[in-house]
């Protein structure tokens, strides 16, 4: 397993100075930006579209890591790709053809994540590994942050840890909702090699942010 990754989820940053808040936490020691969208449709919020993701990018050249909760998903592949995401992960329940939707991605020369919600079953994946640059496990129901992390998800994390292990394909497998310094070791014992990490990042303002970035990170290296 490679080393763990640590990303930022800029929904818990302050939305009226983001540029500001990217550059401080890409300056704190993330690895990955993650930018959560929701359409107010696929899950219950309304967050942000392409043209912030385009403003954002002069601000960090870390990987855009883009999480799109927005039915369909399809249509909006492309701008998101143009304004500057690095990959582009996406629900299986958000369009009809998920090989078809992870083809587009990167046939626009982006990584493609598959999005697993708390009761989406993990052999969605078993036909698309081949597509497949990343895995994210959600382990909260996506629409908000600051949620209480879902047990039962631990278990899916080392399904999933197999499934990819046995594939012998390079796969990322990202855990988003609920991680903090209380249970990211066991989320990563699990299987898991990068974290979102919202209100755990943010958390204090700016001159807290390196600070929210090393509490995690101890654990890290403790089991690595």
């Amino acid at each position: 397993m490679s080393a763990v990754r640590i990303a930022p989820s800029i929904l818990s940053a302050d939305f009226a100075k983001l540029g500001e808040e990217v550059r401080a936490i890409d300056e704190a020691g993330a690895d990955w930006i993650h930018i959560d969208v929701m359409d107010g449709h696929f899950v219950p919020n309304l967050t942000i579209g392409p043209a912030v993701v385009k403003a954002l990018r002069p601000h960090s050249a870390k990987p855009f890591d883009v999480h799109l909760m927005i039915a369909p998903v399809d249509p909006m592949l492309e701008a998101f790709a143009e304004a500057g995401a690095d990959c582009l992960s996406v629900h299986p329940e958000s369009g009809p053809h998920l090989h078809r939707t992870l083809q587009t991605i990167k046939a626009l020369g982006k990584r493609a994540g598959v999005v697993l919600n708390p009761a989406t079953p993990v052999d969605v994946v078993d036909h698309v590994l081949d597509l497949t640059d990343l895995i994210l496990v959600m382990s909260v129901n996506p629409g908000f942050g600051g949620q209480k992390f879902i047990e039962s998800q631990i278990a899916k994390i080392a399904t999933l840890r197999a499934k990819i292990d046995t594939s012998g394909r390079q796969i990322d497998l990202e855990v988003d909702g609920g991680v903090d310094a209380n249970n990211c070791a066991r989320v990563i014992a699990a299987g898991a090699d990068a974290l979102v990490a919202g209100t755990a990042a943010f958390k204090g303002g700016p001159a807290h942010y390196a600070d929210n970035i090393r509490a995690l990170r101890p654990e890290i290296a403790s089991i690595r």
